[in-house]
C-alpha cells in the first residue's frame, strides 16, 4: 500500500508542478494551444494550469484521490492535442528541439495508465 501512496504523491506533485508553471512560464503553454479554440490562447493556458492545480490536488487528497486520478487520466488523454500541435509546428526547429516534442508524444500513454493504476489502486469511498 505504501508504493501506491508514493506513486499517488508523484502524481500529483507531477500535476502540481506543472500546473504552477503554467503561471511561471506561460508564453510556452500559450504556443501549444490550437488556433481553432476560441479566445486567446493565454486564456487557455491559465485554464488549463488551473486544471492541473484543481486535478493535482484532489490526487494528493487521500478523499478524492480515486476521483483525481480518473480526472488526471483524463486531462492527459485532453492535452494530447496540443502536444500534436507542437511536434507539428516544431517540425522545421534545430533536431534536438524536434525531438524532444517528438518525445513526448508517446510519454502520454504511460502517464494515462499511471493515472489509472492510482485509480484503481484506491478503495472506493
Amino acid at each position: 500500500m505504501a508504493a501506491s501512496k508514493n506513486s499517488a504523491r508523484l502524481l500529483a506533485g507531477l500535476l502540481l508542478t506543472a500546473g504552477v508553471a503554467h503561471f511561471a512560464k506561460p508564453r510556452q503553454f500559450d504556443a501549444t494551444v490550437p488556433r481553432s479554440l476560441p479566445g486567446s490562447p493565454r486564456t487557455w493556458t491559465y485554464a488549463s494550469g488551473v486544471a492541473e492545480l484543481a486535478v493535482g490536488a484532489a490526487v494528493a487528497a487521500p478523499r478524492t484521490r480515486r476521483l483525481g486520478a480518473l480526472a488526471a487520466a483524463a486531462l492527459f488523454t485532453a492535452v494530447f492535442p496540443a502536444n500534436v500541435k507542437m511536434a507539428y509546428d516544431w517540425r522545421h526547429r534545430p533536431a534536438p528541439q524536434r525531438a524532444a516534442v517528438v518525445a513526448r508524444l508517446p510519454l502520454q500513454a504511460p502517464l494515462i495508465l499511471w493515472a489509472l493504476r492510482v485509480h484503481r489502486a484506491e478503495q472506493p469511498r
